[in-house]
């Protein structure tokens, strides 16, 4: 999980100094710090995360390449039959 560094307090002065009720910067500093505590936990990949899907990655690569192999030898097969018919 990681994690940020947000100072709810300092946020809060600088609103209020700019005009902002104390309540209202507040309260705005709590759902500032609550929106980055969500975004968080829910959005950013580890480095586990990155890993597992590297590997699913390597696998895929090499399935695709065995399907480009495939599709290449049924070309080749249909075009043989076709050519073998008509000459």
């Amino acid at each position: 999980m990681a994690t940020i560094t947000f100072d709810t307090l300092k946020f809060a002065r600088r609103l209020k100094a700019a005009g902002v009720a104390e309540k209202h910067a507040e309260a705005e500093a709590e759902a500032l710090a609550e929106v980055f505590s969500e975004a968080l936990d829910t959005r950013l990949a580890t480095k586990a995360d990155m890993a597992r899907l590297e590997g699913e990655l390597k696998l895929m690569e090499g399935e695709l390449r065995l399907i480009k192999w495939m599709l290449g030898l049924v070309i080749g097969g249909i075009s043989v039959l076709i050519l073998k018919t008509f000459f």
